[in-house]
């Protein structure tokens, strides 16, 4: 699963890779956090790299499906 988080007042997002996990306890994770203003939103991606972003900053997030395919090309 990917997670894009976008940063008020800075021009690039930030993309984790998450690799295969729980979507619903994600974004249940996601949704608690972002509750509290003063908290941080803390991810680690599927390297074990862990991303943090204070809650007050998160301006929008996108969530990915379970399996996207990306397709190069000209494949149908």
């Amino acid at each position: 699963m990917e997670i894009r988080i976008g940063v008020s007042q800075s021009m690039k997002e930030l993309e984790v890779d998450m690799g295969e996990v729980d979507r619903d306890a994600v974004v249940a994770e996601i949704t608690a956090t972002l509750a509290n203003p003063e908290g941080t939103l803390w991810l680690t991606d599927k390297k074990g790299r862990k991303v943090g972003v204070p809650s007050a900053k998160v301006a929008y997030l996108e969530i990915g499906g379970e399996a996207e395919e990306r397709k190069v090309g000209f494949a149908r």
